[in-house]
């Protein structure tokens, strides 16, 4: 039988006003300077501030690095070492959604080992622990605070490399609704569809183990009724709560048994445009769903019932469809995109993005095998 890994961060924070443990906890990991890993937006509306205030709090120096960038670059790594060496940090906080998070690792992990971000492309390709890093998460959505998977954009090939690695996975993981508040509807919707994009691969992978497929069946029930319940009104605190707890679920779900065709294409759509993830995820999510049909059609029947489908009398084959359906009708209740035309998606990428997207590290665990010419098909269809 297969040995099964299972990968979490050593302690993990949920809860209204947990952030404001911070400052002990990167204290208790030996932190004196740190970097703090976040975006412009955050320093703008002061959340930064916010943090960096319950640093210094606890005796701990800041220095404060606002480059990551929606869908980070070795760019935004490279800059980030700069400051890294420059202030002589020892550890890091990343402040924000996942690409802050991503940016952050992307940091620690070669100021670990050096070299280049892309010399970490693929899996375990790192030697060295990382540096310490503690992940404060601002949206619910991609469970990187929590994850070791790594998404950075290599400028030059114009592709997003897939970096998966245990030692990248944060020391320390805090997820406080009350900092997710002032998320807009549209971001609200966009991370919290990626949340069930990974819940729902996830539970079809072909690494899915019981410990997985409990995270992942959760996730998706609590999605399915909060997740509308948060992008209607952001200040609904159990629903803010709860699509914390939902996409943490979803992390710990394909944190360990990976992915599938949905991200390997999505990948793709953010390196050629830089086109939200989330959004990506949520219009590819029914159409390869429809593909694996044949490959795990018990498990979509699964995934219905944990949408709330009334799957009673249904056989496995229209129950597993009326998953799709559920999806498709969550997406556009919650005001996402039809299809990848609206994006400024170009047909003649497909080819180039189709390729990418069979190297990437994702696709492996699909539950169903695909030639280049079925990918650029699902491309087509989701058009």
């Amino acid at each position: 039988m297969a040995v099964n890994e299972y990968f979490i961060p050593t302690v993990n924070l949920i809860g209204a006003g947990c952030v404001n443990e911070l400052g002990n906890k990167v204290a208790d990991l030996g932190g004196k300077k740190v970097l703090l890993v976040t975006d412009a937006m955050l320093v703008k509306l002061g959340m930064a501030a916010k943090v960096e205030g319950i640093l210094e709090d606890a005796g701990i120096d800041v220095v404060i690095f606002g480059g990551a960038e929606p869908n980070p670059t070795d760019k935004n790594v490279e800059a980030g070492l700069v400051v890294w060496n420059e202030e002589k940090c020892d550890s890091i906080v990343s402040l924000g959604g996942g690409s802050s998070h991503d940016c952050a690792k992307g940091i620690g992990l070669v100021a670990s080992n050096g070299g280049k971000i892309q010399d970490f492309e693929g899996v375990n390709q790192s030697k060295n622990t990382m540096v310490p890093l503690v992940s404060v998460n601002t949206t619910a959505g991609t469970a990187s605070e929590m994850t070791r998977f790594c998404i950075i954009t290599d400028s030059a090939r114009k592709v997003k490399m897939a970096i998966v690695d245990w030692r990248v996975t944060p020391a320390l993981s805090i997820n406080d609704p009350e900092l997710m508040v002032g998320m807009p509807s549209s971001l609200t919707a966009a991370t919290g569809m990626d949340a069930l994009t990974h819940s729902v691969e996830a539970y079809v992978s072909t690494a899915a183990n019981p410990l997985t497929d409990s995270a992942a069946l959760m996730s998706i029930k609590l999605i399915a009724e909060y997740l509308p319940m948060a992008v209607a009104n952001g200040t609904n605190m159990v629903a803010r709560e709860k699509m914390a707890y939902a996409q943490y679920l979803a992390g710990m779900a394909f944190n360990n048994a990976s992915l599938g065709y949905v991200h390997a294409m999505a990948h793709q759509l953010g390196g050629f445009y830089n086109l939200p993830h989330g959004v990506c995820n949520a219009i590819l999510l029914p159409v390869v769903s429809e593909f694996n049909l044949i490959g795990n059609t018990e498990r979509f029947k699964d995934i219905a019932d944990a949408l709330g489908v009334n799957v009673d009398g249904l056989s496995t084959v229209d129950a597993a469809k009326a998953a799709i359906e559920a999806i498709k009708e969550l997406s556009s209740s919650i005001g996402i995109p039809a299809g990848l035309t609206e994006l400024g998606v170009k047909e003649e990428d497909f080819e180039v993005m189709a390729t990418n997207a069979k190297l990437d590290a994702c696709q492996l665990t699909n539950p169903r095998l695909a030639t280049l010419e079925q990918v650029m098909e699902m491309y087509k269809i989701a058009m």
